[in-house]
């Protein structure tokens, strides 16, 4: 079995997104050949992180989705753009706010499982310069005015 890099989450996160996606579409976000790109997901599918491909009926919500707000320490708050860099090719972080107070970052996500917020969970804790993390998920919402 192949340790995944951060190529192999990423090309992850977007078929999970859209696992119709082209190998031309995939391999252009991804950026890499797009033999390259079904070399790694042949390779993902022999070593069992992708086990199938399914097709789900009807249509899913907003509300479908799972969400869950990260929060995250940075070891140097003043320069931790990588964190910033990397939490940006995650394409389930729908928002990244600074902070002050004990946390620098709060990053929302919308996923579709509960797997799939650990995934993206375990790759940020990886990520350097991020020192802690503290997770939740959101239970409903009840208020909803939008994003702005």
């Amino acid at each position: 079995m192949t340790q995944r890099d951060d190529i192999d989450d990423h090309i992850l996160a977007e078929l999970t997104a859209n696992a119709r996606i082209s190998l031309v579409a995939l391999s252009e976000r991804v950026r890499l050949s797009r033999n390259a790109v079904r070399q790694r997901i042949e390779r993902m599918e022999r070593d069992g992180v992708i086990q199938g491909y399914t097709m789900v009926r009807g249509r899913k919500t907003v509300r479908d989705r799972v969400s869950a707000v990260l929060f995250v320490y940075r070891a140097d708050r003043m320069r931790g753009a990588e964190v910033l860099a990397q939490l940006a090719k995650v394409p389930e972080v729908v928002r990244c706010d600074i902070l002050t107070g004990e946390f620098d970052l709060l990053v929302r996500i919308d996923a579709q499982t509960v797997d799939r917020v650990q995934e993206i969970w375990e790759t940020v804790s990886r990520i350097p310069g991020v020192v802690n993390t503290v997770t939740s998920f959101s239970l409903s919402t009840v208020i909803d005015r939008g994003s702005s």
